[in-house]
């Protein structure tokens, strides 16, 4: 998953025509979920919702490459591929977001009580940080796309 970042970066120096703007809320919202929920949190892996995001995640991806990779390969893809490929996200989308929010919800408080990624005053850089209301932030970033559900 953390190799996702090359997705970022073939967007930014112009290896793909997939646009930034649409490539870094998807790579960010998943390494956060990897890394910042699952990884960090294993009171979440047993969770059903892990269940639905790794089929989500899965299809849309085999759909996608075997889709690229006809079109790379022969120059075309059939039909059928195409049909799946921007049609199945009626179905994907809402299943993985509902899951990603969900798991982000289940680990609220697991985060709160480990205090996991939390950076207190006083410090040396007067700073601080709290990955439990940072968390609850990035919940309300998936707002905006629910309205495509």
């Amino acid at each position: 998953m953390a190799l996702l970042v090359a997705q970022i970066l073939h967007g930014l120096v112009g290896l793909v025509r997939s646009p930034v703007s649409a490539t870094l809320p998807q790579i960010g919202s998943r390494l956060f979920l990897t890394w910042g929920i699952l990884w960090s949190f294993p009171e979440t892996h047993s969770h059903i919702l892990v269940t639905s995001l790794v089929i989500s995640w899965s299809i849309t991806e085999i759909i996608r490459y075997s889709f690229f990779g006809m079109k790379e390969a022969f120059g075309f893809a059939p039909s059928w591929l195409l049909w799946l490929r921007y049609s199945t996200f009626m179905v994907l989308y809402p299943t993985g977001i509902s899951s990603e929010v969900g798991l982000i919800y289940i680990a609220l408080p697991y985060m709160k009580a480990s205090e996991k990624y939390c950076l207190r005053m006083p410090n040396k850089w007067n700073f601080s940080f709290d990955f439990f209301y940072a968390s609850i932030l990035s919940l309300a970033v998936y707002v905006p796309g629910i309205e495509y559900l």
